[in-house]
């Protein structure tokens, strides 16, 4: 693989079984380290399916906890170590040592788990966020991803992508089977609130409104207005404690890491 010097050098991983769910070693090399974590009564799971609009769920949550009592950690720390992606291990600290390192409370965790992963661990009873993108824009979303990733399988071309995806031959596995087994999850388990990406983009402030009143947080009209303005799809493309310049496994040359925020963008490729 042929990189700037500033990305690092590694060989595009392969597919593999792991419990049903195809996967890689980047999410699996860890998995003793999960079921023994330490999870504390307030952490918070942020879950979807990989391109689903995690990134900024993560980022107006962080806003909403820390964003009047710790403004500091908004430029001393990339977005990704605020909100550690529990199962990922990388040429770095692994999510579960970040995690446990956090001083902060409440945690906030995300994660790309099927929901009888994420079940089994010590996280099966915690407070869960769920957002669920539109499979058509994840798709889309996801390619250019595993384009610009060398955590990410070899994508190959867009037409043999789009098969793989709709018949769940990707990482995390199908994206049907993620999205409705977690919808089915919240109809038994009430500590899961479950959003949709689409309407989250519509609806920013409602969405937000219904956020709040699931974990208990009382923003003042004026703090909800700061967290919309700085969670605007183009103030955060260009932050760089946002955008992943510094990771040095995505070649942002190929595709960006943030790089459209809409939804129906699927319609230019199908």
């Amino acid at each position: 693989i042929s990189k700037s010097p500033s990305i690092i050098t590694l060989c595009f991983p392969e597919l593999f079984d792991f419990h049903g769910v195809p996967m890689t070693h980047y999410f699996t090399d860890n998995w003793e380290k999960i079921q023994n974590f330490q999870a504390r009564p307030d952490d918070i799971l942020i879950v979807s399916y990989p391109k689903a609009g995690n990134t900024w769920l993560n980022y107006i949550l962080d806003l909403l906890y820390f964003g009047q009592t710790s403004p500091e950690r908004q430029t001393a720390m990339p977005l990704y170590a605020r909100v550690p992606c529990l199962e990922i291990i990388i040429p770095s600290k692994p999510g579960t040592e970040l995690a446990d390192n956090f001083p902060t409370s409440p945690r906030l965790i995300k994660t790309h788990l099927p929901v009888q992963f994420l079940f089994r661990s010590p996280f099966g009873r915690k407070t869960m966020v769920y957002v669920a993108g539109n499979g058509k824009d994840s798709v889309v979303s996801f390619f250019h991803f595993d384009r610009m990733n060398m955590i990410q399988p070899e994508p190959g071309d867009w037409s043999s992508y789009l098969q793989r995806f709709m018949e769940g031959k990707i990482v995390f596995g199908s994206w049907y089977d993620h999205v409705n087994s977690w919808w089915k999850k919240k109809q038994s388990y009430s500590k899961l609130h479950y959003m949709f990406y689409k309407d989250l983009v519509e609806d920013t402030e409602w969405e937000i409104d219904k956020l709040c009143c699931f974990l208990g947080l009382s923003p003042s009209a004026e703090e909800k207005e700061r967290i919309i303005d700085r969670a605007q799809f183009d103030k955060m493309k260009t932050n760089n404690m946002i955008n992943h310049i510094n990771v040095r496994f995505m070649d942002l040359k190929m595709s960006p890491f943030i790089r459209k925020g809409t939804v129906n963008n699927y319609t230019i490729y199908m």
